[in-house]
């Protein structure tokens, strides 16, 4: 990719680091099991996206299906193994990697996870952490494939995820430093995360004392509120609902139609707003809003942030009020704001819960609203309860716009720390840890020997495209062979670990010839055109 989100420079890497790609670590990919249920074999636990919380695996509720041994040893995670979200309708999941913990618990996991295992000298908590950072999370989510709101990796788009690799003790210092800071950055969004309740819970407060002459108490000299008795709202306002204004008439330019879907809870918001011309609406001021007026939605009065009501101002006129939407005019024994606060209660919330009718769509009349009882104090008294009320709500409000300055510092210590990480700039650098390029060639002459070459150019990329995101990877099984089988062959003994390239190199040279030397003892039997394994590839012996 000539992207420069992604275009890590070969120049300039820190010391001991090299340029490689996922594909070049030896990886053995696994699609998760695709049965729901089993007749035969064990319970086991099977691992499923509803089991991960925050990139993590939580195995508190997890389900059991019954495998047969083979399957059992086929899926089951292992310690330092990566499952990697192979589909799902969120972009923010598909391609997260999640990092096993041996915890002595047998688990096996469902085909939305392709598990992955790397070669000895890479670090999964290392990768782990990689994958959330913003230039891994680039290339993934340019490699996603949709198909029926179903978004997909495969193993292909993994292998090709490109990065630096820093020598392995620097992986482990790497990962450990992250682990340390992101889990205080974890904690501290923990707790910044209570705020919002916090100040629910007390705006409700005030607003429960406010209705009950608790928080006027010392205003009046401390003795009880002499209040007038309990009376429903009729007796204190009129209720205008809304005209049926025709959709066909609707324009985006005009007099504002104030409808439910422009009340929030203590606001109005003029988004996707529907107008009319000025001179069709001189028949209907009668549904004229004005500043200071007292809106309250009638469908769906209740969602999850709070109550549907709020207070227009200055900016909010003029605009026209639509069925379905109901404004309070107050009488003149109450103060409009002070019936905004009564209005805003727990009490008059739960009210309106019980009474509302219908499912699909909750709504509530304007006799049920007008039935709601509550005390009215003298007029000088609510002017005191308007006041105090709105301080210690300017106080919460000022509180709330410091938590979010800090939610969005939180959200940006993450990938900041990642960046820093993945650019070698959060742990020194030591002189005396093996290079990643003598760790990548080590891995080379590995898969070499082993006779699983990774393909170069055109053909691997093709390949990797062809990877069906729902087909399962192949068993750990050695690769078969073309050709007629050997009469026998002995196995080949591990390498031992090289200084360089060029040592490997050695050492395998030395292995070959060992070899040769113990077939020319049998070589008489040998036919000519019979096909020979060489220690690198596979080729055709011609007489």
């Amino acid at each position: 990719m000539t992207t420069d989100l992604i275009s890590d420079e070969r120049e300039g890497l820190p010391e001991g680091w090299a340029q490689t790609n996922l594909g070049q670590l030896s990886p053995q990919y696994q699609n998760g099991i695709s049965k729901r249920f089993g007749e035969e074999g064990k319970p086991m636990p099977v691992l499923r996206l509803a089991d991960i919380e925050r990139n993590q695996i939580n195995t508190s509720e997890m389900r059991s299906i019954k495998l047969e041994d083979e399957e059992a040893l086929k899926y089951k995670i292992g310690k330092s193994d990566i499952l990697i979200i192979r589909v799902n309708g969120s972009a923010d999941l598909v391609g997260s990697f999640i990092g096993c913990k041996d915890d002595g618990e047998s688990l096996a996991y469902c085909d939305h996870f392709i598990r992955v295992r790397f070669a000895d000298g890479i670090d999964s908590n290392f990768l782990t952490f990689l994958s959330r950072s913003r230039k891994i999370r680039y290339q993934i989510e340019s490699n996603f494939v949709t198909t029926a709101g179903q978004k997909t990796v495969n193993q292909g788009h993994i292998s090709s995820i490109s990065f630096a690799l820093p020598p392995l003790p620097e992986q482990i210092r790497i990962a450990d430093k992250l682990d340390a800071l992101l889990s205080r950055v974890e904690a501290g969004r923990e707790r910044l995360e209570r705020v919002p309740k916090l100040l629910k819970r007390f705006r409700q407060s005030v607003l429960s004392a406010a209705v009950s002459g608790e928080l006027t108490r010392e205003w009046r000299g401390g003795g009880d509120a002499e209040w007038e008795e309990s009376q429903p709202i009729r007796n204190y306002t009129d209720l205008d609902v809304g005209y049926a204004f025709k959709s066909a008439d609707f324009t985006s330019e005009g007099i504002r139609l104030l409808r439910g879907d422009n009340i929030e809870p203590s606001k109005l918001r003029w988004r996707d707003a529907k107008c009319m011309p000025a001179e069709s609406l001189k028949d209907f001021e009668d549904y004229e809003v004005l500043a200071g007026d007292v809106i309250l939605a009638m469908d769906r009065p209740i969602i999850s942030s709070g109550l549907k009501i709020a207070v227009a101002s200055e900016y909010d006129v003029p605009c026209m009020l639509v069925q379905r939407v109901c404004r309070f005019r107050p009488k003149r024994n109450i103060r409009a704001r002070f019936l905004y606060i009564a209005l805003n209660t727990e009490d008059f919330v739960r009210y309106l819960g019980d009474e509302q009718n219908g499912t699909q769509v909750p709504h509530i009349s304007a006799k049920q609203i007008l039935g709601f009882e509550f005390l009215l104090p003298p007029l000088p008294e609510q002017a005191e309860i308007v006041r105090r009320v709105e301080a210690l709500f300017a106080i919460a409000d000022r509180i709330e716009a410091r938590y979010q300055s800090a939610l969005t510092t939180f959200n940006r210590l993450t990938p900041a720390l990642l960046a820093k990480a993945f650019r070698g700039e959060l742990v020194p650098q030591d002189p005396n840890d093996e290079p990643a390029s003598v760790l990548l060639e080590r891995i080379r002459a590995a898969r070499a020997m082993s006779g699983d070459k990774p393909k170069r150019g055109r053909g691997a990329a093709k390949e990797a495209d062809n990877v069906k995101p729902d087909s399962p990877a192949p068993d750990d099984t050695a690769p078969k062979r073309r050709g007629r089988p050997h009469k026998a062959q002995t196995e080949a003994p591990d390498i031992a670990q090289a200084s360089s390239y060029e040592d490997a190199v050695r050492q395998l040279e030395a292995q070959k010839a060992a070899r040769a030397a113990a077939g020319k003892l049998e070589g008489a039997q040998v036919e000519r055109g019979t096909r020979q394994d060489g220690l690198f590839e596979n080729a055709e012996v011609n007489s």
